[in-house]
């Protein structure tokens, strides 16, 4: 019996890799088995741990220009190829590293992501996979470009001032100062928003409240947005603006399709689960065992575990999943490809006492065990 194993982490209790390894250890409790432990994420916060920590990487810490411009510490990983750089924007340009009275969409910037990029593309790194969930910033990425060497200047040859207060003032757009080797890149974007750059349903319209701007800013705000997107229609002889997901991260979406070669955007999970290459291992696996902290109904529209499961299914394999609790319409579960799923608390408990990582593991081994005993013996 071949069981693939691949779970999304618990926050604040297990890691994707622990969950998994955890779940292995009940299994072999059990029967004995051929067994897969792959980490899993949805392309958004902690997918760089789950990456780094599943496929042999390591950490690389750089200092950056933060949201606001001080200096900030990023985090970002390289995967064991020593190829594929595993970023996510928020470290340099999240909207978790500014005070909520102190956002300021006229001045955050996307400059730190450009910086991380760059370090990445000098230690060799040619993939990248990077999630752009959870910005502070607005300025359609024209930071980052201009960390990158793209030399987006005013009439009178000067810089733009960083975020959108730079925008309506860009007047020329040059690409001699961007590194050679970026046009080696493929660059992986996980990115779960459909939204386009402007309009109502744009970055500045949507996005932009969260990020500190005001209503009566929106129009104003947003016909920067369309003047940046007319130049770089000048510059490039193509438009972007309207594309899905070129509104995503204040406008990041459209600085990646618009300036940066090899670019797909996609949904984070199928980006997550081709790295993985999950679908090599589950080809001919008879189980499948995937799961997360809570399993309800909007698990069934297209979360973690459900991607998994849709693959499973593809080639016929039986689909469990575990998860620390699973409410009343978790139902719509079964009709989304899982088959069976199980909550793993033992017994009545609080939320901390059940969130002390040794307790959720040994939860977690405990249940995988008892339904691997019933199976093995049947």
């Amino acid at each position: 019996m071949k069981v693939v194993i691949a779970i999304d982490s618990f926050k604040g209790s297990m890691s994707s890799m622990e969950a998994g390894n955890a779940a292995k250890a009940g299994i072999q409790r059990a029967c004995d088995a051929q067994i897969i432990v792959k980490p899993l994420a949805d392309g958004g916060e902690g997918t760089t741990e789950a990456l780094v920590e599943g496929l042999g990487g390591e950490y690389v810490s750089v200092e950056v220009t933060g949201p606001l411009g001080a200096k900030t510490k990023a985090k970002y990983g390289i995967l064991g190829n020593g190829r594929t750089a595993v970023l996510e924007m928020a470290e340099a340009s999240g909207i978790i590293l500014v005070k909520r009275e102190e956002l300021d969409p006229l001045k955050a910037t996307t400059y730190g992501v450009g910086e991380m990029l760059l370090d990445a593309l000098k230690r060799g790194c040619r993939e990248f996979i990077i999630g752009i969930g959870g910005s502070a910033t607005s300025e359609g990425g024209v930071g980052m470009l201009q960390a990158l060497g793209y030399e987006i200047a005013d009439s009178y040859g000067n810089p733009v001032r960083p975020g959108i207060e730079g925008l309506g003032s860009i007047a020329s757009i040059s690409a001699k100062n961007v590194p050679e080797e970026l046009k080696e890149c493929h660059f992986n974007i996980a990115c779960d928003v459909k939204n386009p750059l402007c309009g109502e349903k744009g970055a500045v319209y949507v996005y932009g409240p969260q990020k500190g701007v005001r209503e009566e800013e929106k129009q104003v705000f947003d016909e920067k947005m369309r003047h940046f997107a007319d130049k770089t229609q000048e510059f490039i002889g193509a438009d972007y603006r309207m594309a899905e997901g070129a509104g995503a991260a204040g406008g990041l979406g459209f600085a990646f399709l618009s300036y940066l070669p090899n670019v797909e955007l996609k949904s984070g999970i199928d980006i997550v689960l081709n790295a993985i290459e999950l679908e090599q291992e589950v080809k001919d696996a008879d189980i499948v065992i995937t799961g997360e902290g809570c399993l309800d109904s909007q698990t069934a529209m297209g979360k973690v575990p459900v991607g998994v499961a849709r693959l499973a299914k593809k080639y016929n394999a039986k689909v469990l999943a575990f998860a620390g609790s699973v409410t009343k319409d978790a139902g719509e579960c079964n009709v989304a490809g899982i088959d069976a799923f199980f909550p793993i608390i033992r017994g009545i408990t609080t939320l901390d006492e059940a969130m002390v990582p040794q307790n959720a593991k040994e939860n977690m081994a405990l249940s995988v065990e008892q339904v691997f005993r019933a199976m093995c013996n049947e």
